[in-house]
């Protein structure tokens, strides 16, 4: 399947946006008091938003490798 050169550029771009703004994010959310208990161990907020930012990071990866490919063939 042949991807216009736009469309290709649009993914790499969606991709490293990802790649960008979900570290800033998990930062932001490793410093929330909630992130965790009394004891310094790790809560379900935290755990939660470390799959969630786990998982958009592949995708982000994923999503601009497919637009680089897009650009190579």
């Amino acid at each position: 399947m042949e991807l216009p050169a736009f469309l290709a550029v649009v993914l790499i771009i969606a991709g490293l946006w990802s790649l960008v703004v979900w570290p800033q994010f998990l930062r932001r959310v490793m410093k929330d008091p909630r992130a965790r208990d009394a004891d310094g161990k790790a809560t379900r907020f935290l755990t939660v938003h470390v799959v969630l930012v786990s998982i958009s990071m592949l995708l982000g990866a994923a999503t601009a490798a497919i637009g680089i490919a897009g650009l190579v063939s």
